[in-house]
């Protein structure tokens, strides 16, 4: 859950949830006091559990002579939770467990906290001492400022990710990657949603070099935007991109082979018998979309086989944009036996399209599309594609990144290319 404490960022869409109210003493909807052990990152409010961290604040102190529940000796009583501790609404308002707050439950000083959590001391602690601080820092929910330690010249442990648009399914399965491997990792993600709009995206990537990200992923081509891409290659932190189909000048890339993955597709469709093969892409200036619409022309050329007026289709990157094409298709005269599409999103619009107007699949058209995503297999009927290796691609780039961050190595204009998988279900048959 993400709550936003103060105003967002311009450019940044953070996912907020919400409870359902709870009516207070007087009937009237009671705001929920959320998740007390967070992570708090500028204005952003990260939640990773429900235990209330002021609840130990009220607990006795070993060695206190069993004194009551938060008489802390010389060093006065820890707050308790009065009727000023609450707003006016009667939740609690946030407060983050600080070291101070680790202190007086462990009875130490605060700088012996500080030496103990940042693991930098030339004065001796005690190993009952160190393992009391971080025990009391894991019940508390402590986390480190990362703003705090970016001014001490530390790494703040995030990761920004700028993704060009976070509805597209496709992306969705990306970040969750990221994160996964990021937690493996020890590091956060904070995330930027360019809303489609490279300008957005430009935006961003500022917001995420200033909020002391270790690295920045950008996930998504954004080469429309020159100037974008200009402005990440002068960045003075790691940059490496995703999914950019070719080469980026000063920023390190990793990417699919399309053009071995489309032949891929081509090829299997000619084997089954195939010549009149349609190809349904997204946006002309994507560079994926149009380094596959690019390899499927040279493709079909090189087995001399024609693309008729028509059969090149560009429409937009959802289920309707695969459902227009499909019908656009139809009409053509003759009509394609095949289509290979540019994502499973447009192919899965094919497959309902279809389905609608009585063309059946595979019977009267084969179908083939692209990345695999979780939905292609559960398609009626389960779709053909060419499977994208998200996760080692997600991992590559994360390692390049985190290479940069801790060897401290020159920024290198390198790329790693990865192959698709053709992955055969029961959209694809011989034509009749």
């Amino acid at each position: 859950m993400i709550a936003s404490r103060d105003t967002p960022d311009q450019g940044f869409s953070p996912c907020v949830s919400r409870r359902d109210p709870v009516p207070g003493p007087d009937g009237a909807p009671r705001r929920l006091h959320p998740p007390i052990a967070v992570l708090e990152y500028l204005g952003y409010i990260v939640a990773e559990s429900e235990w209330p961290f002021e609840e130990a604040l009220a607990t006795p102190r070993e060695g206190n002579g069993g004194g009551r529940a938060g008489d802390h000796g010389s060093r006065g009583p820890v707050r308790s939770r009065r009727r000023a501790d609450l707003d006016r609404d009667g939740s609690r308002p946030i407060r983050l467990p600080r070291m101070k707050d680790i202190a007086a439950v462990v009875g130490v000083s605060q700088s012996t906290v500080s030496r103990v959590l940042n693991n930098k001391s030339v004065i001796p602690i005690t190993a009952e001492t160190r393992e009391r601080v971080l025990a009391a820092a894991a019940r508390l929910g402590y986390r480190p400022n990362p703003a705090a330690r970016a001014l001490r010249g530390a790494r703040t442990m995030l990761i920004g990710a700028v993704v060009r648009d976070i509805t597209d399914p496709f992306f969705a399965a990306a970040i969750e990657a990221l994160c996964v491997v990021a937690r493996d990792h020890g590091y956060n993600v904070v995330l930027g949603h360019a809303h489609g709009s490279a300008e957005e995206a430009m935006a961003l990537a500022t917001v995420l070099e200033s909020r002391h990200c270790d690295a920045i992923l950008l996930m998504g081509d954004m080469r429309d935007q020159p100037r974008l891409i200009e402005d990440l290659g002068n960045v003075q932190l790691p940059v490496v991109a995703l999914w950019q189909g070719t080469r980026l000048p000063r920023i390190p890339s990793v990417d699919v082979d399309n053009r071995r993955a489309i032949w891929a597709g081509v090829d299997h469709l000619v084997e089954l018998g195939h010549t009149r093969i349609a190809f349904v892409g997204g946006s002309r200036g994507h560079g994926d979309k149009r380094q596959r619409e690019a390899s499927f022309r040279a493709r079909m050329r090189q087995l001399g086989l024609v693309v008729p007026e028509g059969y090149l289709r560009h429409v937009p990157n959802t289920p309707a944009g695969g459902g227009s094409a499909l019908r656009a298709l139809m009409e053509l005269e003759p009509a394609p036996t095949a289509v290979i599409a540019a994502t499973d999103v447009m192919a899965i619009g094919i497959l309902h399209a279809a389905a609608e107007v009585g063309i059946g699949v595979p019977r009267d058209l084969s179908v083939i599309g692209f990345d695999d995503q979780p939905l292609a297999a559960y398609a009626v009927p389960p779709l053909t594609t060419l499977r994208m290796p998200t996760v080692p691609m997600v991992l590559a780039a994360f390692q390049m990144a985190i290479d940069a961050v801790e060897k401290g190595a020159a920024r290198t204009v390198s790329r790693q290319v990865f192959q698709a998988t053709l992955i055969e279900r029961r959209s694809t048959a011989p034509p009749r």
